[in-house]
């Protein structure tokens, strides 16, 4: 019998991004391509269920990357005590990327660790005979009306959308982009799903050819 996959699609742009590489420490700089958490984040800020999972399939980058330096006074929970005490900000320095476009895909399926889903969730999934196909019905309404259960962000919160919706007729994948491998990209840090712990994944030799990173399959954890 032939599985049925149940695949929703965005396109979003903005004039900055932030897909942050963990290895560039205190002036963090961008991966060219959103990580497979963040994909997963922003669907699930258009639409989110705890019935079901997102799995990022692939990004198509639809804008020549462009890497720019950007500065902010920060003021969070990682300045030194004495800095918080003081009320002192820290001017942070970052490598971003400046006007960005994706299309992003992602296929949806039911959640397979139920024990942990709130009741309302356990209901709803109890109720929905396919519960994939429910939410890409619902998925694809939201999307074209605008509507989202969160803003959606480009990396960092501050970095909001220009442009979230469905595939736009103008928009060309950067098919002709040099191809590149990424030796080390995170894929997720809460690896265990809903309500878990952290649990650092990363994907290995992550290759973007032709414009489009496709994300590895299974469990690729180091």
């Amino acid at each position: 019998m032939k599985t049925i996959t149940y695949i929703v699609q965005m396109e979003i742009a903005g004039d900055t991004a932030m897909w942050t590489r963990p290895d560039t420490g205190d002036n963090p700089v961008s991966y060219p391509a959103p990580t497979y958490s963040a994909v997963k984040a922003i669907f699930e800020s258009v639409m989110w269920g705890p019935a079901i999972e997102i799995i990022p399939l692939k990004v198509e980058i639809c804008a020549p990357i462009q890497f720019h330096n950007y500065y902010t006074n920060y003021g969070g929970p990682l300045r030194k005590n004495e800095n918080i005490k003081k009320g002192n900000c820290y001017q942070l320095s970052a490598t971003v990327l400046i006007d960005v476009c994706y299309r992003l895909y992602a296929e949806v399926v039911p959640y397979k660790i139920k024990d942990k889903l709130p009741q309302a969730a356990k209901n709803w999934d109890k109720a929905t005979t396919s519960p994939g196909h429910a939410y890409q019905e619902m998925f694809t309404r939201r999307l074209k009306r605008g509507q989202c259960f969160s803003v959606p962000y480009l990396g960092w919160r501050e970095f909001t959308p220009s442009y979230f919706g469905e595939f736009r007729d103008d928009t060309q994948i950067m098919s002709d982009m040099e191809a590149t491998v990424i030796p080390s990209m995170l894929r997720q840090v809460f690896s265990e799903g809903y309500q878990s712990e952290v649990a650092y994944q990363y994907d290995t030799d992550v290759e973007i050819t032709g414009g489009v990173l496709m994300y590895l399959k299974g469990d690729r954890s180091c």
